[in-house]
């Protein structure tokens, strides 16, 4: 994920989603916001298919750094999840995901939350292994 300008929360990245995908009715709480666990999840996606690729196999999140949650997501709002892969460990890594919103009939990009998710390669027996 490319820096911006000191952390700017207004500019979304430059590259391509991760992962992107529309909240639907199904997704919310009795109050019809969007459950932050559906946020967390699909963050939780968008971090463990960085982690595949980087390990060039099987990664398991290990932790998630605080969310702090900056602005709803409504049904209907188009969600992108964009992540990089920001340290290396001899058997982890540590990458960085930010979650954005759009509504489907506009253009503006509002930041939702971002953490930090710790992977780890894994092998068959799902035993730590050296990231490749």
């Amino acid at each position: 994920m490319t820096r911006r300008a000191a952390d700017d929360d207004r500019t979304p990245p430059r590259e391509s989603p991760v992962i992107r995908t529309i909240a639907m009715p199904a997704d919310t709480n009795p109050a019809g916001d969007i459950f932050g666990g559906w946020l967390m999840a699909h963050m939780d996606l968008a971090a463990g298919n960085i982690a595949t690729r980087r390990a060039r196999g099987r990664a398991a999140t290990v932790a998630v750094e605080a969310m702090s949650f900056l602005s709803p997501v409504l049904v209907g709002d188009e969600v992108s999840f964009y992540g990089a892969v920001i340290a290396t460990g001899r058997t982890s890594m540590r990458i960085r995901i930010e979650a954005w919103r759009r509504k489907r009939e506009g253009e503006e990009m509002i930041k939702v939350t971002e953490a930090i998710f710790t992977f780890v390669a894994i092998d068959e027996e799902r035993r730590p292994r050296p990231v490749d």
